[in-house]
């Protein structure tokens, strides 16, 4: 899963990208309200983080703009600002959920977690795909109960497949929501994760689509 983290503040950035990083996520950076602006157009993210105070254009007209041309990702919003106005200015833009700042890292990782259920239709955090257990929580994958040792990019082609259950996906989009906005976005290399994860947790997992592309069976 894909998430654009709106935020000038380096050190912040480091820590929430460190956060979602850990739990499978794949995490753009946008310093400034204009990068922001752009990449949320642009690329096709899952869920965004949106700073209000960011410099060269506010967050909160950064939102309006997304939403006034039919974007419809969900967005968190961060303020500094503890004023409830701000907060229902905010949630009235278009804002699916708010924390103000500071916050508790595990917070916003379960608010994110939330969102990202929401958008797919989960409603439980561990996901079960029979006898394959996958912990959105902490990105931990289980076969039979026994931890199964997954690279970065194998749980989050899992993590997207699972969020997606039921739905076909294609190579085009899952090299989309597992790559940065600089990375090498191979839609090859797809094939390969999903051979790795047959391999680890069963071939009957990942159905494959034959020249359209891969889904898990709704859970």
């Amino acid at each position: 899963m894909r998430v654009l983290l709106a935020e000038d503040e380096p050190h912040l950035c480091e820590q929430v990208k460190k956060l979602l990083n850990a739990e499978g996520r794949v995490v753009d950076v946008a310093h400034n309200g204009m990068d922001a602006l752009h990449l949320g157009e642009t690329e096709p993210y899952d869920m965004i983080i949106l700073d209000i105070g960011l410099p060269e254009r506010d967050g909160i007209s950064v939102l309006r703009t997304w939403r006034s041309s039919g974007i419809k990702t969900p967005v968190l919003i961060l303020t500094a600002r503890d004023g409830w106005s701000e907060r229902v200015d905010g949630l009235d833009a278009g804002a699916d959920d708010y924390m103000t700042k500071p916050f508790h890292m595990p917070e916003l990782a379960a608010r994110v977690r939330a969102i990202l259920r929401r958008q797919s239709g989960q409603v439980n955090p561990v996901i079960e795909m029979g006898e394959v257990i996958l912990d959105t929580r902490n990105g931990r994958v289980t076969l039979h109960g026994i931890p199964v040792d997954l690279t970065a990019q194998e749980i989050a082609v899992l993590s997207y497949l699972a969020h997606n259950s039921g739905r076909m996906i294609s190579r085009t989009e899952l090299s989309e929501h597992i790559y940065e906005y600089d990375g090498d976005r191979d839609s090859n290399t797809i094939a390969v994760f999903v051979t790795r994860l047959r391999k680890k947790l069963g071939s009957d997992l990942i159905t494959t689509i034959r020249g359209r592309g891969y889904m898990i069976d709704t859970i």
